[in-house]
């Protein structure tokens, strides 16, 4: 117990948690919002000086006019140093020792303003350690919260109190002649003798303040950690999934639970490349990926564009689904909207770098379905993908195939064509109403070759 206690003790002296294990990006964001609380902390200290100021000013003056007052040059000094601390600070990422030198400046000026009293005021030394100023200690201790770093609180709480005990060792040698001890508390309240056990008291407060503050602190740190690299690992994870279920993922709304699914009406749409096969075998393994990569990045802006959802990439092929968790009204409009946008896109492939490697123009073939789906998460916990199953789902692969029995590039079931202009849909589509062959299916269906005049 006594090893592990020491340990974690070391460890607050050090920084709190290491993060030098941690991946470069991971430390770098931590620097970041460190970095960002330091330009908060300087511009704090700025607004303190200036309500210093403002309460200067506006304070009754008991020195005679004319006379020299040191603490209109402390505050001065304070406001200079902040001011180069903040500009500092939005110039470039302050190095550890500059919020060392800057504890010390905190707490150097405060004291300085402190002992300025009893020569601004004509009384004993002793008379400072009544100041009420005393408490701005406690403020500046919590600044350096701001940080997330146990060191530079605990270095604040050392610095304030070996600062408040050089202020009493100041009173004994400065005015010896008026330096009165006293026992009586009544005494020391009401006159300018001093009583030890007050200053000793004012001391461990600091101390206590400054420990409580280190610890909670270290478990901020600790939080901040972990949220950072948990956050960065979901935005990782949240690449292999459609920005839709990425953004439930990071945001945390829907916890997947395998086994568990939801039912709603939605439009399938499949997508594939002709002949893929026969391109693979002709081409560089790079060459082919490289045209893959190109072929979906023509097709997934368009399919987000259209409120679309990747449900998955099969090889050459992409399933999409629409209308799953959005409540849409829409959902077959939408999916005949987005086949007609990348029908209109294809046009254009044919120049893009990537597809020089083969020796003909990328061909698709498309097909769409809807109806009611499941949709939900299969798996385990180490390995969750979610999956949507049902009638539509089928049939949109089956007529994306039917494609080739007509020579056409898009089909859609009768059902869902007449759905998709009951929505809405009035797009640029010419529609020819056919008799499909389905595989799995007992005769024959009502189907819609589109077309692009």
């Amino acid at each position: 117990m006594r090893a592990d206690l020491s340990r974690r003790f070391g460890r607050i002296l050090r920084g709190g948690a290491d993060v030098s294990r941690l991946p470069e990006a991971i430390r770098r964001r931590i620097a970041e919002r460190d970095w960002a609380n330091e330009r908060l902390l300087r511009a704090i200290q700025l607004l303190m000086i200036c309500f210093f100021s403002l309460l200067y000013a506006l304070s009754p003056k008991t020195f005679e006019a004319g006379s020299l007052s040191p603490t209109p040059f402390v505050l001065a000094a304070y406001f200079v140093l902040a001011v180069i601390g903040l500009v500092w600070g939005y110039l470039r990422e302050p190095p550890d020792w500059a919020s060392y030198v800057s504890i010390i400046f905190d707490f150097a000026l405060l004291y300085g303003l402190i002992i300025s009293f009893h020569h601004q005021y004509a009384q004993p030394a002793s008379f400072l350690l009544k100041a009420p100023a005393l408490l701005y200690v406690f403020i500046f201790i919590a600044l350096r919260t701001l940080r997330f770093n146990p060191k530079f609180v605990i270095f604040a709480g050392l610095v304030a109190a070996a600062g408040w005990g050089a202020v009493i060792v100041y009173v004994r040698q400065v005015d010896p002649s008026e330096f009165v001890l006293t026992r009586s508390y009544v005494e020391y309240l009401t006159s300018n003798a001093l009583l030890i056990g007050a200053e000793v008291d004012k001391i461990i407060s600091m101390l206590a303040v400054t420990a409580v503050l280190a610890l909670a602190v270290n478990g901020s740190r600790s939080l901040l950690i972990t949220a950072v690299t948990e956050e960065a690992a979901a935005t990782g994870l949240s690449r292999f999934f459609d920005p839709g279920v990425a953004r439930a993922i990071r945001a945390g709304e829907h916890q997947p639970i395998p086994g568990t699914a939801q039912r709603e009406a939605a439009a399938i749409m499949n997508l594939d490349i002709r002949s893929f096969s026969r391109i693979a075998e002709q081409c560089e393994p790079d060459a082919v990926m490289r045209v893959l990569a190109a072929y979906q990045g023509r097709v997934l802006p368009i399919v987000h564009a259209r409120n679309g959802m990747i449900d998955k990439f099969l090889g050459d092929g992409i399933m999409v689904t629409f209308g799953l968790g959005t409540d849409s009204e829409s959902y077959a409009a939408d999916a005949i909207a987005c086949a007609e946008a990348v029908l209109a896109d294809l046009k254009g492939w044919a120049d893009l770098p990537e597809m020089q490697a083969l020796r003909q123009p990328l061909a698709i073939g498309i097909g769409i379905s809807s109806g009611t789906v499941s949709w939900g998460v299969v798996g385990r916990d180490e390995r969750l993908e979610l999956t949507v199953i049902g009638p539509a789902v089928n049939l949109s692969a089956k007529i994306e195939k039917c494609n080739k029995a007509f020579g056409s590039t898009c089909m859609v079931d009768a059902e869902t064509w007449r759905l998709a202009q009951a929505q809405g849909y009035r797009g640029r589509f010419e529609a020819r109403h056919v008799a499909a062959r389905i595989d799995g299916a007992d005769g024959q269906i009502g189907a819609v070759i589109l077309t692009l005049p």
